[in-house]
């Protein structure tokens, strides 16, 4: 048995959803009301995670950017995110949190943990979730939890306000909104690409508004 589940489809608004959970509850929970740029350690915190940033060295297949050990809630982040531009810290902390809701047995492991303080003894996989470059069914894995990520730091609710207040085709508007986001440029042109909110043709530099862009105020 293990607590790492083995990759399965997951619509994307069933992701989005797990994501708006999270944050509705913590929304009711008067320590932990969120406020943007999103603190991910304050999200870990929640879920009752604790966070470490420290040196992972690499294994034989390669650098690990970070790692989850799910019976003592614990994410391990290779410190060296810390020496990437701002915005990869939040990002690579909530792609775990990814992980952490999608692929982590959370009912085994707690079972497990049951057992585990009664003495008893029970055949399971206890290996760390790793987190780095992967190719095939892993690779899904991580494009669920990066997809995680990107609902977690920008609700579409958050989108919505922001843009009313900004003109989507200026970059200066863009860079504006990550760094209230706390995202990298990257993050955000993605995330709203994906909405259908902008365009932005290959090898072209100007933005165009999408046909699902929400009207700004003037």
């Amino acid at each position: 048995m293990s607590i790492i589940k083995r990759y399965s489809y997951i619509p994307d608004s069933e992701i989005e959803t797990k994501a708006n959970n999270i944050l509705k509850r913590m929304q009711e929970a008067p320590k932990y009301i969120p406020k943007w740029p999103l603190d991910a350690t304050r999200v870990a915190e929640f879920l009752g995670l604790d966070v470490v940033w420290d040196r992972i060295p690499p294994d034989a297949e390669g650098q690990i950017a970070a790692r989850i050990l799910p019976l003592e809630h614990l994410i391990e982040i290779n410190e060296d995110i810390l020496e990437l531009p701002k915005g990869f810290e939040e990002s690579t902390l909530a792609h775990e949190l990814g992980h952490w809701e999608l692929h982590i047995d959370q009912k085994t492991a707690g079972e497990f943990e049951k057992v585990m303080k009664q003495g008893g003894k029970a055949e399971i996989d206890m290996q760390p979730f790793l987190c780095r470059a992967v190719s095939g069914q892993l690779q899904k894995m991580e494009w669920q939890a990066q997809r995680f990520a990107s609902y977690l730091l920008m609700p579409h609710y958050i989108l919505e306000q922001m843009a009313a207040e900004h003109d989507l085709t200026k970059w200066s508007h863009l860079y504006a909104m990550q760094k209230d986001l706390g995202v990298t440029i990257t993050n955000l042109k993605v995330r709203l690409i994906q909405l259908n909110w902008i365009i932005l043709p290959p090898g072209d530099n100007t933005i165009y508004l999408g046909k699902a862009a929400p009207i700004r105020k003037k």
